[in-house]
């Protein structure tokens, strides 16, 4: 999920419509509201968050200290409206991972976000001891070297888990990573189908289901998984 902050609705608007057609859930944020919002959130929220996209703020070079108090590696970026070296390199300064000038299509914010924590070591472009190829930047995974299309749901479910190898997501963590913390307009029981289809096409590619689920515990990748 990315998390837009920008004085201007139409800005935040604007943004959150480009990354929902990605597939990629976003929400925009007032900057006056965003200070509560970053302090209380969950921990399991806080993790759902692959960026932090700022656009005009007052105060900003404040903002990078405020997420850093609940994230340290996720990408924080400066949007900027025109060219400025001075504000360019006090962006920089004041702990910005980048400063992007608009206009910027949501596919390069995609793109600069997963270059960044592959820097700071939060994943890489992983292809775990198995056959699988999971990018983070809007590509189709690859299975044993053919890629594999996906409806983007279904894209971002596997991203999800293949990020957090070998540990176990709830569905609810699931759903705030796709579907973003505000949607109203979908049950979060439509993860639980989506799975379901993700792992019979995985598996008919594999020969076995790398999603382990449990009741009440949630689900998890492993690549390593016995063939059934």
């Amino acid at each position: 999920m990315i998390v837009v902050i920008d004085n201007r609705g139409i800005v935040t608007d604007g943004y959150t419509s480009g990354f929902q057609r990605e597939g990629v859930a976003s929400i925009g944020i007032m900057p006056q509201e965003f200070d509560g919002w970053v302090s209380s959130i969950s921990d399991t929220d806080i993790d759902a968050v692959e960026a932090f996209l700022l656009g005009d703020c007052d105060g900003r070079v404040q903002y990078p200290g405020l997420i850093r108090r609940r994230c340290n590696k996720t990408p924080v970026i400066a949007l900027n409206d025109a060219p400025s070296l001075e504000q360019t390199l006090d962006l920089f300064a004041a702990g910005f991972d980048d400063v992007v000038r608009k206009p910027v299509h949501v596919k390069e914010i995609l793109v600069r976000a997963a270059a960044i924590r592959r820097r700071t070591g939060d994943f890489n472009d992983m292809q775990p001891e198995g056959d699988i190829r999971v990018y983070f930047d809007g590509r189709s995974p690859e299975i044993k070297g053919e890629v594999m299309e996906l409806p983007r749901r279904e894209r971002r479910i596997l991203e999800f888990l293949v990020k957090n190898k070998e540990r176990r997501v709830s569905r609810a963590q699931i759903y705030n990573a796709v579907y973003g913390l505000l949607n109203e307009d979908v049950e979060e029981t439509v993860v639980e189908s989506h799975i379901s289809k993700l792992r019979k096409k995985l598996k008919v590619r594999l020969g076995y289901d790398p999603i382990d689920s449990k009741r009440y515990l949630g689900y998890m990748f492993n690549s390593e998984m016995e063939i059934a």
